[in-house]
C-alpha cells in the first residue's frame, strides 16, 4: 500500500521548526509591521531582513522552487503542509521568500524568460531584493480575458503598450511587471494576447491610484489601477511565443491557485482556533459556550469543513507532483478554488458569532478573514468560472446511456440480471 498520512520524521522537524518561528517570531511582526512589502519602512527594514536570514539558515527560503533555482524542490504536498504554517500571519510570505504575486511570476520567468531575463528579472526576485507585480485584468475584463483590450504594437526593436489593467497586485512596491496584453488582434480569441515583462522605470507607467479591498485606508491598497500609455519596452522582452498569453498565465495562475488555497487551509485552522478557545472561555447563562448545542453545531461543523478543505488540497498537490502537469489536474485545482473560499468565510463568520460583539470589532482577525473570502472567490478566476470548469471536467469520464432509460433504471437492471442468473433462478423467476 502506497497509501500514508504521515511526512517523513526529518520535514516534520522543519515543520515543527517553521511553526514555533512563525508563532515566536513572525507574528508579533505582524503586529509592528504595517506593510511587509514597503521597503522604505523602517521599521520593516529592521525586522523582517532578519527574519529572512533565518529562514535562509533553516533550507526553508522560496521552498515552492526548485533546485535549479535556489529553492530546496519538496514538491505541493511539502509545500501545503508549510503554507499551511504560513497562511495565518501577514509577514510569513515574505519572511518565507513565497509571497504572491512574485511566487508565480518567478514561476513564469523560470519557464518562459530568456537567460538575460532571468539574470535581469528572476535572479534578484529570487534572492528577495525586489518585488514583482501581476498585471493582468481589465476594468472591462474581468473573467473573460478574451475582452480585454490593452495593446502591445512591434514597433522596430520595441514593443508599444497602451491600455489600462485593474487589481495589478503589488504594482506600488513593483520593480518591474508582467503585463498582458492585445499583441496580435487577428488571431482567434485565446491566441491574441502576450505576455511581456515590463521595468517599473518605465516611461508611461501610471499608477492611476492604488486600490484596498474593504478595511484598508483609501490610495493604500495593494492593488494597483495601472494605466500605460505609449510604454516602449525591447523586444526581447516578450515571456513565451507571440499570442501565447493565455499559455503562459495558466502556468502561472494553476500553480497560484494551489498556493493561496494552501495558504487558506491556514487561515481556517486559525478561526477554528479562536472559535474552540472562546467556546470553552466563554460562560453565558450558567455554562461555557462550549455547552451550547449550538455552538457545539457550528464547532463540529467547521472542523469538518476544515479537514475536508485540507484534504482535497494535498490530494490535488499529490496529484500535481504525481503528474507533474497542471492541465491534467485542471479539475482538482478548480475545485480546491471554489471550496477554499467557501469555507473560509463559513468558518470565519461561525467565529464571529462565538465571539458576539468582540467579533465584528477589529481587534480580532476575524472580519479580515472574511473579507480575504470574498477576495478569493474573485481572485484568479470568479468561483462560478471554476464551477463551469470542474463541470465539464467531470463529466468529460462520463459516456451517455445508449437507451431510453439511464442505466440506473432498477427494472432495466433487474431484468439483466434475471437473465444473468436464469440457471439458478429457473422460469419462473424463484430459485430452483
Amino acid at each position: 500500500m502506497a497509501w500514508d498520512f504521515e511526512t517523513e520524521p526529518e520535514f516534520q522537524e522543519l515543520l515543527d521548526w517553521a511553526a514555533g518561528f512563525v508563532h515566536d517570531e513572525v507574528e508579533p511582526a505582524d503586529l509592528v509591521v504595517d506593510d511587509p512589502f514597503d521597503r522604505s519602512d523602517p521599521v520593516r527594514e529592521a525586522i523582517i531582513p532578519p527574519l529572512q536570514q533565518a529562514v535562509r539558515d533553516k533550507g526553508l527560503w522560496a521552498a515552492h522552487l526548485g533546485p535549479d533555482l535556489g529553492g530546496q524542490g519538496f514538491g505541493q504536498v511539502k509545500l501545503g503542509l508549510l503554507n499551511e504554517i504560513l497562511g495565518g500571519s501577514k509577514c510569513s510570505p515574505v519572511v518565507f521568500g513565497c509571497q504572491a504575486p512574485d511566487s508565480g511570476n518567478a514561476e513564469v520567468l523560470a519557464h518562459f524568460g530568456t537567460p538575460e531575463l532571468k539574470a535581469r528579472y528572476l535572479e534578484p526576485l529570487l534572492a528577495g531584493e525586489v518585488f514583482s507585480c501581476f498585471s493582468m485584468t481589465e476594468p472591462q475584463g474581468g473573467s473573460d480575458p478574451t475582452a480585454f483590450t490593452a495593446s502591445a504594437v512591434l514597433d522596430g526593436d520595441e514593443w508599444v503598450i497602451n491600455g489600462e489593467k485593474w487589481m495589478s497586485t503589488n504594482a506600488r512596491h513593483a520593480s518591474f511587471l508582467v503585463v498582458m496584453a492585445v499583441s496580435e488582434p487577428d488571431n482567434p480569441p485565446h491566441q491574441r494576447a502576450s505576455m511581456f515583462v515590463v521595468p517599473a522605470e518605465t516611461p508611461g507607467i501610471e499608477i492611476v491610484r492604488n486600490v484596498g479591498v474593504f478595511g484598508e485606508a483609501p490610495g493604500h491598497g495593494h492593488h494597483g489601477y495601472v494605466r500605460y500609455t505609449d510604454v516602449r519596452i525591447p523586444r526581447d522582452h516578450l515571456l513565451g511565443d507571440r499570442g501565447g498569453g493565455f499559455v503562459v498565465s495558466q502556468v502561472r495562475l494553476g500553480g497560484g491557485r494551489v498556493h493561496h488555497a494552501m495558504r487558506t487551509v491556514g487561515q481556517v485552522r486559525r478561526a477554528l482556533d479562536l472559535m474552540c478557545e472562546r467556546a470553552i472561555s466563554r460562560e453565558t447563562k450558567g455554562a461555557l459556550l462550549s455547552r451550547k448545542q449550538l455552538v457545539q453545531e457550528m464547532i463540529a461543523e467547521s472542523w469538518l469543513a476544515y479537514q475536508q478543505l485540507r484534504i482535497l488540497v494535498l490530494q490535488t498537490a499529490w496529484k500535481i507532483d504525481k503528474y507533474q502537469d497542471y492541465k491534467r489536474v485542471r479539475g482538482d485545482i478548480a475545485g480546491i478554488k471554489i471550496l477554499a473560499p467557501r469555507v473560509l468565510h463559513d468558518v470565519a463568520v461561525r467565529a464571529v458569532q462565538v465571539h458576539g460583539a468582540l467579533g465584528v470589532t477589529d481587534e480580532l482577525p476575524l472580519g479580515g478573514m472574511i473579507m480575504s473570502s470574498l477576495s478569493l472567490g474573485i481572485a484568479d478566476g470568479a468561483s462560478e468560472v471554476h464551477k463551469v470548469t470542474l463541470s465539464r471536467q467531470v463529466v468529460s469520464g462520463y459516456q451517455p446511456a445508449s437507451g431510453l432509460f439511464p442505466t440506473g433504471h432498477l427494472p432495466a437492471r433487474r431484468a439483466a440480471a434475471e437473465r444473468k442468473y436464469a440457471d439458478v433462478l429457473g422460469p419462473a423467476g424463484v430459485p430452483t
